[in-house]
């Protein structure tokens, strides 16, 4: 299973306990993982996507805890396609289906039936443990989220702008930046940043989740900065290496066209100790010399030899 199908897992078995909370949970499926619709002798269905099955699951538990409804989606073979997703009947009727979309207010003043347009009923998320149990079963019908050994990415991918908009505010409101593009027929709320994405799945309340994208997290930094280190001696080494081959290649030519006779003494010492020691750094040539010499003296003198050795060549 992939990362997000796990996330996703842990949420379907994270039920909040108190009444209201699952009411926000409700609501939170019914908007967008199905719908409700009034028929014309006043009763109402709801229907839910046959996939995924752990949404309608999490719905009928929901259901039975919040309303004492024991209920199955196979109790009912009705069904319809809808913007080409197959939808099941899961509730039918008058008054007992009525109350229950006004408890999740699914339903405006008129008794005609909230969609993702209207957006979500602020009634429904108005304390911040209403709006995490919102956040947490829209993500489980909306969200998905990358391998984070791979990217860091997480999205919902709303159907309306103005459901965009709302999903937007209640990330916003715990402290956590997201934004919103365009993509095709989707308005995608999405978030890239790993310590936000973090956040927000503890938000969410999914600790395994959460635990285990930062291990892949400290796992990525580590070898993030192992590759930096060792690009870093890499570069370091090679520019050494490069540094050295030009430095002989100048000390060689002065040798055949100048001879090292004509050198300065400490310009001669130099130029023998780089041919004998090739490989050496600045710092380890210095330590060959008589009397010893720091950094910035052996570079002095190399440099010296290199200007000599253009000299001669021009």
């Amino acid at each position: 299973m992939s990362f997000s199908g796990d996330v996703k897992s842990e949420l379907e078995k994270q039920v909040a306990q108190a009444r209201h909370c699952q009411l926000a949970e409700l609501s939170a499926i019914l908007m967008n993982a199905g719908f409700a619709e009034l028929c014309d002798d006043g009763s109402y269905k709801v229907y839910l996507q046959e996939e995924p099955g752990k949404v309608s699951r999490k719905f009928f538990t929901i259901l039975k805890k919040a309303f004492n409804i024991d209920t199955d989606v196979h109790d009912y073979s009705i069904g319809k396609f809808v913007q080409g997703k197959p939808y099941k009947m899961v509730l039918s009727g008058n008054d007992e289906v009525k109350s229950i979309l006004k408890a999740i207010h699914a339903l405006n003043e008129d008794g005609t039936v909230r969609t993702s347009s209207d957006g979500i009923s602020q009634r429904i998320i108005m304390k911040s443990c209403c709006k995490r149990a919102f956040l947490r079963d829209t993500f489980m019908c909306i969200g998905s989220i990358s391998d984070p050994s791979k990217s860091y990415h997480m999205e919902f991918a709303c159907g309306s702008q103005v459901m965009a908009e709302d999903i937007k505010k209640l990330i916003d409101s715990f402290d956590i930046d997201a934004r919103i593009v365009q993509r095709k027929k989707y308005y995608v709320v999405y978030i890239k940043e790993s310590t936000a994405i973090v956040d927000l799945l503890n938000v969410m309340e999914a600790p395994v989740s959460l635990m285990n994208m930062e291990n892949e997290r400290i796992v990525r930094e580590m070898r993030g900065a192992i590759n930096r280190r060792v690009n870093c001696e890499t570069a370091n080494i090679t520019k050494t290496v490069n540094a050295a081959s030009r430095q002989t290649a100048d000390i060689l030519y002065l040798r055949d066209h100048y001879g090292f006779e004509n050198l300065p003494e400490t310009l001669r010492d130099m130029a023998e100790a780089r041919l004998q020691y090739p490989d050496a750094t600045l710092l380890e040539l210095g330590k060959y010399l008589d009397p010893q010499v720091g950094k910035s003296g052996v570079n002095h003198r190399l440099r010296k030899l290199s200007e000599l050795a253009d000299k001669l060549r021009s």
